[in-house]
């Protein structure tokens, strides 16, 4: 990144010197836009988790709506981090297109199966950053990466044990309600609502 053009009066002849002044940027180019695309990755869960949210209000299943409401407030933070990491790094925040979350959600298997298949793709995603922060060897991207890393692995296997507990309760969708009460918010320390 430049700095403006700043403009000093040089002692010897009063001559105007230009100088050009560049930031200490503590990230590179390429990582810079990896973490660019990946904020639209992570504005795109939240968009894609209101959506299981909404499907899950519509069926009248308020635990696990709330559950995913607050999913989707989860994703936009961790956008914000990112944003907020590009610009403490020197970095310049270019947010992409965010893609339409999918339509037409028909049952609560299809969207645990899409939170899932989603927190594996983010996954892929974070391992992709943290290689290229590694191959870099930028050590203060990778500790700003590992917390993401770490919160992958809580992400899938929530995903992955609450579409176990659809598709265990079939029809019988109350009981995943009485599941998420008791899990509580996953994010609050592991406390239980009460």
């Amino acid at each position: 990144m430049i700095l403006p053009v700043v403009h000093l009066n040089a002692f010897a002849g009063r001559k105007t010197v230009k100088v050009e002044m560049e930031t200490n940027m503590l990230i590179s180019k390429e990582l810079n836009e990896a973490m660019n695309k990946q904020i639209g990755s992570e504005l795109g869960a939240s968009n894609q988790y209101i959506k299981i949210a909404s499907f899950f209000e519509n069926e009248n299943l308020p635990e696990l709506s709330g559950f995913f409401f607050r999913q989707s407030d989860e994703e936009r933070v961790h956008a914000m981090k990112f944003v907020h990491y590009i610009l403490e790094a020197g970095g310049e925040v270019n947010i992409p297109q965010i893609a339409a979350a999918p339509a037409g959600i028909k049952s609560a298997e299809e969207a645990l199966q899409m939170a899932l298949d989603w927190e594996m793709e983010v996954t892929k995603q974070i391992n992709g950053l943290m290689d290229l922060a590694i191959k870099q060897g930028d050590h203060i991207a990778q500790n700003f990466l590992r917390w993401f890393v770490d919160e992958q692995l809580e992400e899938v296997s929530t995903m992955d044990q609450m579409l176990g507990v659809v598709k265990r309760a079939g029809d019988q969708l109350l009981f995943v309600e009485q599941y998420v009460q008791r899990l509580g918010d996953p994010h609050a320390g592991g406390e239980a609502a009460a």
